[in-house]
């Protein structure tokens, strides 16, 4: 306890200098978690897929359409348990800026293969039985206020025209990291109604999510069903769900990689900032440090206290930081919700900081514990003089 104490007197004899560079430490660690969770949240799509889970889309690319008597085929190949289908929809709601992601998907199949998406059996019920219903995930309908029983009209982009959907499941994440801002309605909707109006663009799917009954058979299933189109008119590419997610990741992978420098320059500017703390400290005390070499300290004391100090005003540093993180990453998450959709603080966001602050705190105070314990009694006492 004793110990503690002096350390702490230590730290904070010149209060001023010591306050504000706590007060450095910790903007640097709100920045660097605040960095670090935005780097996790564009990552959680792909940490939030599945293993049993593959993405069939035509070979060419996402945006060529397959026709949808592909899905029987893609049932009878070895190892596939489920198949279940969609088509990217595109809808904008009142305006533009209104942005989330919408599907029109097989009520049935799609909810068996995505059981991280919470709904009560009269929510499942509704939705694959009212042609018209739709489901949408929690952040959503909080943030426009919709309600089961709400009609919600999406105005197409893809497909043109006003399309009227009533909310009847409102679906929440199993687990932390699932999305919970998509809206998704009945394929079979948007098929009757396109027949109508573009009989030429009916049957016609962006993708298949297939189940696979074993894991460990991925690659195998995967490239069972692409052979099973090879020079066909639409050829397809199966990859893991995974794959399909990073794909999207790396069309942003510059931003990515800016942002995780970023963060690391934080971590050595705050370095630079403690190492000059104590280097002033080290040598304003070079004549107590030498009056106790006289009583018989020894150099591990002197690097000891050294090194206590450092970590004090760190970790100090460090924990008002990791507390301003959360009600900070609450607020941003709210303000990009429409971008990150999923965004919290994660346990590895927290370990990060305090693994930066320990080598912020070790690096800081190892040139000044060097020049302390090669420091010579006689050339101490002349500069106390």
């Amino acid at each position: 306890m004793f110990l503690i104490k002096l350390l702490f007197r230590n730290a904070f004899r010149h209060k001023l200098r010591t306050a504000l560079t706590v007060l450095g430490i910790t903007i640097a660690i709100l920045a660097f978690g605040l960095l670090r969770t935005v780097v996790s949240a564009w990552y959680a799509g792909v940490e939030a897929s599945s293993a049993s889970r593959l993405v069939t889309r035509n070979a060419i690319s996402l945006v060529f359409l397959l026709p949808s008597s592909y899905r029987e085929k893609i049932g009878q190949i070895d190892g596939v348990k489920t198949v279940s289908w969609g088509n990217w929809f595109g809808g904008i709601y009142i305006d533009e800026k209104n942005f989330f992601p919408n599907f029109a998907v097989d009520p049935m199949t799609y909810l068996d293969l995505y059981p991280e998406y919470l709904l009560t059996p009269d929510e499942k019920k509704a939705f694959v039985h009212d042609r018209k219903a739709c489901v949408v995930g929690s952040l959503t309908a909080r943030k426009y206020g919709w309600k089961l029983g709400d009609t919600v009209t999406l105005k197409g982009t893809i497909f043109p025209g006003n399309w009227d959907f009533v909310v009847r499941g409102i679906y929440r994440g199993r687990d932390k990291g699932t999305d919970e801002s998509q809206f998704f309605f009945n394929w079979e909707y948007l098929n009757e109604s396109i027949k109508k109006t573009s009989p030429q663009r009916a049957e016609q799917i962006g993708f298949f999510i297939v189940g696979i009954k074993n894991p460990d058979r991925t690659a195998e299933v995967a490239e069972a069903i692409d052979r099973s189109f090879k020079n066909s008119i639409t050829e397809t590419l199966t990859e893991t769900e995974k794959a399909f997610q990073m794909g999207f990741v790396s069309m942003t992978e510059a931003i990515v990689i800016a942002i995780q420098l970023v963060s690391f320059v934080v971590i050595i500017i705050i370095m630079a900032v403690v190492a000059n703390t104590m280097a002033m400290s080290a040598r304003e005390r070079t004549g107590e440090y030498v009056v106790f070499k006289t009583l018989g300290f020894g150099s591990y004391h002197l690097v000891g206290l050294i090194f206590g100090e450092s970590f004090v005003i760190t970790l100090t540093g460090c924990i008002l930081g990791i507390l301003a993180t959360f009600p900070a990453a609450k607020a941003f998450g709210d303000a990009m919700s429409t971008f990150l959709p999923v965004f919290f603080v994660s346990p590895r966001t927290i370990y990060l900081d305090i693994l930066a602050s320990i080598i912020v705190a070790t690096s800081a105070a190892i040139i000044p514990a060097l020049r302390v314990t090669h420091i010579r009694v006689a050339e101490g006492l002349r500069k106390i003089a």
